[in-house]
């Protein structure tokens, strides 16, 4: 899959997503993008910048949101022309959709919305990248149904579908790293979300807690298991951010984690997949 300037896929070294859960001010997520932009190039790995404009599903309504769209979405675009790096965030109104393929290369849909058929029907005629996240409450092989809805919207080759772990009891999810491996049967570029599946929703009553110490550990294994893409949340200082900060990886820590999933990554790739030469079930 041509993906913003590069290929994306089993056979192709990983690419990153990353940035801040959400727009905090211009300054900030003109710097975070440049530092991610050094990062990666330094490292040879392809990079979106991610950030969103606005937030709506959050645990409590005093909960930050974002910018907004008119003020986030200028923001993206001078990341976007500034400092030269292809954007995505996510959109969760059909009547906001036009209005953001305009600002950012790729779009991206709530994992609470994969099951809205024709919201998904609706991001995907935008004629953008879709990255569409699966529910905590779905099984992976689910997401084909996802992918055929998308597929038949005008699609085709444009869509990349994100595990980001499952709901298992109360504020807690889990990551089954055989649900990627089921997710390929899309026949779309999988990529995990190794800073979302450490999140404990609700966890802190009016606000979602995390597992941050357990970034690392899920990211070595999905890219062990064999991913196109991975998604991961940043921050300069996650104590202090104000969306997602228990669960976001801190941006100063970037850089020696990506060489090592960057190692592992290659090593994988390289030897190829005893699991696709298996004859079906």
């Amino acid at each position: 899959m041509k993906l913003c300037g590069f290929e994306a896929g089993l056979d192709r070294p990983f690419f990153l997503i990353a940035g801040p859960c959400v727009i905090e001010s211009e300054a900030m997520a003109l710097d975070t993008a440049g530092q991610l932009k050094e990062i990666t190039r330094s490292l040879g790995i392809p990079f979106i910048y991610k950030s969103s404009y606005d937030k709506a599903n959050r645990s409590s309504s005093k909960s930050y949101r974002g910018l907004g769209m008119e003020q986030g979405l200028a923001i993206l675009a001078k990341v976007r022309k500034q400092i030269g790096v292809p954007v995505l965030t996510d959109v969760h109104e059909a009547e906001d959709i036009d209005a953001v393929a305009a600002a950012v290369d790729v779009l991206q849909t709530p994992a609470f919305l994969c099951r809205q058929t024709d919201f998904i029907r609706a991001v995907v005629a935008a004629g953008k990248p879709v990255n569409i996240k699966k529910g905590q409450f779905l099984a992976p092989h689910d997401m084909k149904n996802v992918v055929d809805k998308a597929v038949e919207a005008g699609g085709k080759d444009r869509i990349l579908v994100c595990e980001r772990g499952v709901s298992f009891g109360y504020n807690n999810l889990v990551s089954d790293m055989r649900s990627l491996a089921i997710m390929r049967e899309t026949g779309c570029p999988v990529v995990f979300d190794a800073t979302h599946s450490v999140q404990l929703p609700g966890g802190q009553g009016t606000r979602s807690g995390g597992q941050r110490e357990f970034v690392p550990v899920l990211a070595r294994a999905a890219v062990a298991t064999g991913v196109a893409g991975l998604f991961m949340e940043t921050h300069p200082n996650p104590d202090k951010a104000l969306s997602d900060g228990p669960n976001a990886w801190a941006l100063g820590r970037m850089k020696n984690l990506l060489q090592t999933l960057k190692e592992l990554d290659s090593c994988v790739k390289k030897q190829g997949f005893a699991e696709m030469s298996l004859p079906p079930n």
